[in-house]
C-alpha cells in the first residue's frame, strides 16, 4: 500500500487561510477544482513519515516547516492510497518565497522524449471554504480537523 506524507500550513493573520499546492505538469495544467493538495510526497520504505513530510512541504514550497505541528491524523483516497498530515501556523508573507523542485518525466507519451516539470507550478492560500472546493475531496477531512483543533484552542 502507498503511503504519502504532508503539511499543511495555515495563517490566522490577517484572517484564517489555508495554503494548497496546485500539482505541476503536464496532466494538472487545466485542473482547478477537486485537484488542489497539500504539499505531499510518497514515503519511502526506510523514511519516518513526519521528516518525508517536512522535506517534502520545504522542496515544494521553498517555506520552512516551523514547530509545533498539530498532528491531523490520515485518510485514505480513492486511490486506496494513505496519506498523513501535519499542520503548523506559518505566515501570510512566507509564500513571497514559493520556489519549487522539479521532476523528469517522458513527454509526450511514448514519444520517447523527456521534459522537465515542476512539482508544484503554484501555491495559494485559501479561506477554508474556498479551500474544500479546490482541494482533492478525501483531503477535506485535513481541513475540518484543524478547524476542530483550532477552536478547542480558543
Amino acid at each position: 500500500m502507498k503511503v504519502s506524507a504532508g503539511i499543511l500550513m495555515y495563517v490566522l493573520q490577517p484572517e484564517f487561510r489555508l495554503l494548497l499546492a496546485h500539482p505541476g505538469g503536464p496532466y494538472f495544467k487545466n485542473k482547478d477544482e477537486g485537484s488542489w493538495t497539500i504539499p505531499k510526497r510518497q514515503v519511502e520504505a526506510e523514511e519516518e513519515i513526519i521528516a518525508a513530510a517536512k522535506r517534502e512541504f520545504n522542496e515544494e514550497t521553498g517555506i520552512p516547516v516551523k514547530e509545533p505541528l498539530i498532528d491531523l491524523s490520515y485518510v485514505r483516497q480513492k486511490s486506496g492510497k494513505k496519506v498523513y498530515c501535519w499542520a503548523f501556523e506559518g505566515e501570510e508573507k512566507s509564500i513571497e518565497n514559493f520556489n519549487s523542485n522539479s521532476f523528469e518525466m517522458e513527454w509526450p507519451p511514448r514519444s520517447g522524449k523527456t521534459a522537465v516539470f515542476v512539482e508544484v507550478d503554484r501555491i495559494e492560500l485559501f479561506t477554508p471554504e474556498e479551500a474544500r472546493k479546490k482541494i482533492m475531496e478525501a483531503q477535506i477531512a485535513f481541513i475540518d480537523r484543524l478547524e476542530a483543533h483550532l477552536n478547542k484552542e480558543v
